[in-house]
């Protein structure tokens, strides 16, 4: 009888070993792995090893240079494997429409709380069920001020003086310079008018002239290296900018200027999805939208962690931008219904027709 239960037993054990070392490897993988896909240099890395030894998890990166990149391969391989993206504000819109996106468990992220109110509900997610605010950019002119005086530069309709014939440079972003011109002739950056569209990309053909290249990968080092002296830019990379060369000024326009937030989403078949609520609760810890804030050198929808910042930043307004200037940006929006139009004269204004 013993010998029989001690038999059993035995039996028992074996197959509980079998089954942990045939089935456990793939389930410890399951259980250990992150997989993101975000912007190029938009994750410090030591943030990345910080969570890892915290928790375990091993984060696996992958990185795109544009929203359209990204959104292509979310749409061409919805099960490549991918948990968390970063898509800008008007691509939340888009992917949720298209039910690319996992719904969020707010449960599940406490540090929701220190997210900035005001950044939240916005029309591209109206109550924050697909997306988490990461970082705010601005789009503005940056004048290098060994060459120009950034007191006669103030705002759009000044890069097209002919003193800039072959002097700008331009972010190889449709919707960014199509929102310039917008501007200038007192439209919203998301005119949907057709009319309006074209009378834009004329406005844009003018401008040509004085386009000296259009470039979004590595506009940073373009102006440090000043090979171009003046032109579009993101506030948080000239932000970063000035510690190598402190001749450059950001200037928000007067007519506006584009805002985008680009925010955490969580793919609809994302494998991990524990592991992804955990890391972007983890990002959104106040010290660690600190750190990424200050490596990164935009702005963070985090209070918190704003707080936390020494005072030389927090007063920085490339950094921390005020509530008075923000009312002067404009969220981009989807534009999916005249979209083909955009794409037309985008296409023509880049082979200079």
């Amino acid at each position: 009888m013993l010998k029989n239960k001690l038999a059993k037993k035995f039996l028992v054990l074996s197959l509980l070993y079998l089954s942990f070392v045939f089935l456990s490897p793939a389930v410890l993988a399951q259980a250990n792995i992150l997989n993101v896909y975000v912007w190029t240099a938009y994750l410090p890395q030591d943030v990345v090893k910080q969570f890892r030894k915290e928790t375990g998890i091993r984060v696996n990166i992958s990185e795109y240079d544009s929203n359209e990149t990204m959104y292509a391969k979310i749409k061409a391989s919805p099960d490549a494997g991918y948990d968390i993206i970063f898509p800008s504000n008007y691509f939340i819109h888009r992917m949720r429409k298209q039910n690319m996106l996992h719904v969020i468990d707010k449960d599940k992220l406490p540090n929701l709380q220190y997210i900035n109110p005001n950044l939240l509900r916005k029309p591209f997610d109206p109550n924050n069920e697909f997306s988490i605010p990461y970082l705010c950019s601005i789009t503005g002119i940056v004048v290098n001020t060994d060459y120009l005086d950034s007191k006669n530069i103030t705002s759009w309709q000044d890069l097209w003086q002919e003193r800039f014939h072959d002097k700008l440079l331009v972010l190889d972003d449709m919707r960014e310079v199509f929102s310039i011109a917008l501007l200038t002739l007192g439209y919203s950056i998301n005119d949907t008018n057709p009319d309006h569209i074209k009378e834009a990309y004329l406005k844009l053909k003018t401008l040509l002239p004085n386009v000296k290249i259009f470039n979004s990968d590595v506009e940073q080092n373009i102006y440090i290296d000043e090979d171009a002296i003046v032109g579009m830019g993101w506030n948080g990379d000239i932000n970063l900018s000035l510690a190598e060369n402190p001749k450059l000024k950001f200037i928000y326009p007067k007519e506006g200027f584009v805002m985008s937030i680009d925010c955490l989403a969580i793919t609809k078949n994302a494998p991990h999805l524990e592991n992804a609520y955990k890391f972007i609760n983890f990002l959104m810890r106040p010290d660690i939208a600190k750190k990424i804030s200050q490596e990164i050198g935009y702005p963070s929808p985090n209070l918190a962690a704003i707080k936390l910042l020494p005072k030389e930043m927090q007063d920085n307004p490339l950094l921390n931008p005020s509530s008075e200037l923000l009312k002067r940006g404009q969220l981009q929006d989807a534009t999916d219904e005249v979209l083909p139009l955009y794409e037309k004269y985008w296409e023509k204004l880049k082979i200079g027709e």
